[in-house]
C-alpha cells in the first residue's frame, strides 16, 4: 500500500507575545465586536421599527426589524469559514485585523443609513446588507481571537488563555447597554429616534481604532508563522484488520490516525 503524504508543521523556537498583549488583543477585540453586535440588537428592538418601518403596524414593524437582526446569524458561519481559511494561509494577525476592520466599517455605516422617510425601503435593504457584513466580521473574530490566544499560550496555560476572548463578549454587552442608558437619560425620546440611536454606531469608530492599534502590535502566532514541510507517514501507521476467515488481512485507514500529527505539540 502506498505511503500517505500529509502536511505537518515544523515549529522552531518562537518568541511569544507578552501575556498582557495577548490578553488585550484577544479580549479587547472581542469586546469591541460584540459592542457593535449588541448595539444593533438594542437599536433593532427599540428604534428601527419607527425609523425604517414606519409604514407598518407596530407589531409587524418590530418583527421585520428583528428579522434584520437575525441576518447576522446566517452570516456568522460564512465569516468563520472565510477567515478561518485565510487565517491558515495569511496568518492569524492579518485576519484578526481584517475582521475587526470589516466589523467596524459595517457598524459605522449603519449609523449613516437614512431612514424610510428619506430613501424608502432602500434603508431596510442597506440595513440588511450592513448587518450581513457585521455577521461575517464577527464570525471571523470569534474563532480567530480564540486561536490567537491559545496558540500564543504556553502548553500548560491554553485553557486559561482561551478564556480571555470569552470575557470580551459580556464586556461589550455592558458597555453597549450602558451607553444606550446614558443617551436615553440625556436625550428626549424624539431626539433618540431622530439621531441619538446613531451615536453608539459612530462611537464604534473610536473603539475600532484602539483595537486595531493593539492588534497590530501582535506577532504572528507560532503555528501560522512556522514553515511547513511535507512528511511521509509509513503505511504501517494505518490500521490493519484481521480477516476472521483466516485469509489475508484487509487494510483500511483509521480515520483518526492521519490527523494525529496535526494535534501534537
Amino acid at each position: 500500500m502506498e505511503n500517505s503524504v500529509l502536511t505537518t508543521t515544523t515549529r522552531p523556537k518562537f518568541k511569544r507575545d507578552p501575556v498582557k498583549t495577548v490578553i488585550l488583543a484577544s479580549m479587547m477585540g472581542t469586546a469591541i465586536e460584540f459592542f457593535d453586535f449588541y448595539a444593533y440588537g438594542t437599536a433593532s428592538a427599540t428604534y428601527f421599527p419607527r425609523v425604517f418601518f414606519p409604514q407598518m403596524t407596530p407589531v409587524l414593524a418590530t418583527i421585520l426589524s428583528l428579522l434584520t437582526f437575525g441576518v447576522a446569524f446566517v452570516a456568522r458561519p460564512v465569516g468563520s469559514f472565510l477567515f478561518g481559511h485565510f487565517g491558515d494561509w495569511l496568518g492569524r494577525k492579518k485576519t484578526l485585523v481584517l475582521s475587526l476592520l470589516v466589523m467596524g466599517v459595517a457598524t459605522v455605516a449603519i449609523g449613516f443609513i437614512p431612514g424610510y422617510s428619506v430613501i424608502g425601503v432602500w434603508g431596510a435593504v442597506l440595513l440588511c446588507l450592513c448587518r450581513f457584513i457585521q455577521g461575517i466580521g464577527l464570525g471571523g473574530e470569534w474563532s480567530g481571537a480564540v486561536l490567537v490566544a491559545t496558540e500564543n499560550a504556553p502548553a500548560n496555560r491554553r485553557a486559561l488563555y482561551g478564556a480571555f476572548p470569552e470575557v470580551g463578549a459580556p464586556i461589550g454587552f455592558f458597555i453597549c447597554n450602558g451607553l444606550f442608558y446614558l443617551l436615553e437619560n440625556w436625550l428626549t425620546p424624539a431626539q433618540m429616534t431622530a439621531f441619538g440611536w446613531r451615536i453608539p454606531f459612530w462611537a464604534s469608530a473610536v473603539l475600532v481604532v484602539i483595537g486595531l492599534y493593539v492588534r497590530r502590535r501582535l506577532q504572528e502566532t507560532p503555528c501560522s508563522s512556522s514553515p511547513r514541510k511535507r512528511t511521509t507517514l509509513p503505511s504501517h501507521r494505518y490500521g490493519r484488520f484481521s480477516n476472521p476467515t483466516g485469509g489475508k488481512s484487509s487494510r483500511e485507514p483509521s480515520s483518526w490516525e492521519p490527523l494525529t500529527p496535526c494535534s501534537l505539540p
